[in-house]
């Protein structure tokens, strides 16, 4: 039953992209006719004589290489789809035909989601992590494999492009580009994760409890003070939900600029000196495969504490550590 959720729960974040994408096309009408308007004047002015004008560095925005009707289909977009595919197949081969001793890609399979399962277990709790394996797991490997898939030669430097005036090849427009380097992924899996924290946090506390957990009075007092006290704390709960409204925020944020900061270094080391463009930016993809996985595991870690802190309760805590 875990592989079955973690294959669904992966095409799930293949497709939430497109979510992002089609929100950000409510502007494009706008964006689109100052664009117009820029680049006639820049045409006017003499400006584009030299051929189209290549922005320096890993561009922050994807690139939309398709349109299925009016839905953009972009280069991080593509890049998602066929690790999700990946990760699919590669799951159903490991476990199409299970052994009782495992070998080969179901040993490989089964040692993962053991360890994450097991990890997850001692941090969060065995009851929290039953209902909540799923996501955590899934986000992880989900990460981890797109921050790796970035890293293979070719993503970013195959596509479409231009001849150049020395006779070589400007690629414009890449075909494959990091999936975690475009911010809509990244707010995308941020923001699942928030209506299931929201879920799992309603579940486990009631609406009361979950309205109490953030507004609710702590320590026992009576009189004046408790009055005070409850003033107090309804006001350090608003405070509460701010910081819970920019949990989203922060979470895509930090893997969106720790991974994009990262390919702009690669490209810069790449294009340093142009004849060893080759050799230079070797070290740095060890350092990028250590970051891939570092990032990956703070996103799970911090959406798993997020959760242990709301879903939690002192006895499940005393069950899961039980004293000597």
């Amino acid at each position: 039953m875990r592989f079955i959720r973690l294959i669904l729960a992966v095409a799930l974040m293949a497709g939430m992209p497109m979510i992002a994408r089609c929100a950000d096309k409510v502007e494009a009408p706008a964006a689109d006719s100052t664009h117009a308007v820029v680049a006639a004047a820049q045409e006017h002015a003499g400006e584009a004589k030299a051929g189209p004008e290549k922005e320096e560095g890993v561009s922050l925005k994807p690139i939309e290489i398709w349109h299925i009707g009016k839905l953009p289909i972009t280069n991080s977009m593509l890049v998602t789809w066929i690790v999700a595919i990946v990760i699919i197949v590669f799951a159903r081969i490991a476990t199409r035909n299970i052994k009782e001793v495992p070998m080969g890609a179901q040993n490989f399979w089964e040692w993962l989601v053991e360890s994450l399962y097991n990890f997850l277990r001692d941090l969060i709790g065995s009851d929290l992590v039953r209902r909540t394996f799923w996501f955590f797991a899934t986000i992880f490997i989900l990460i981890l494999a797109c921050n790796w898939f970035g890293l293979i030669p070719g993503v970013g430097t195959i596509g479409y492009g231009h001849k150049a005036p020395d006779g070589g090849f400007v690629v414009d427009q890449p075909l494959f580009r990091g999936a975690n380097a475009d911010l809509n992924m990244t707010f995308a899996m941020s923001m699942v994760f928030f209506a299931c924290w929201l879920y799992w946090a309603i579940t486990s506390n009631g609406v009361g409890g979950f309205l109490g957990h953030i507004f609710g009075v702590k320590g026992n007092t009576a009189g004046f003070m408790k009055v005070l006290m409850v003033i107090v704390f309804f006001c350090v709960g608003i405070l509460e939900v701010i910081s819970i409204l920019f949990r989203p925020v922060s979470l895509s944020f930090r893997l969106f600029g720790n991974v994009y900061a990262g390919e702009s270094m690669l490209e810069a080391m790449s294009h340093i000196v142009p004849k060893l463009g080759w050799l230079i930016p070797i070290p740095f993809y060890f350092m990028e495969l250590l970051v891939g996985l570092v990032q990956a595991l703070v996103f799970m870690l911090l959406t798993a504490v997020f959760t242990l802190l709301i879903a939690s309760h002192a006895d499940d805590h005393d069950a899961a550590h039980p004293h000597h």
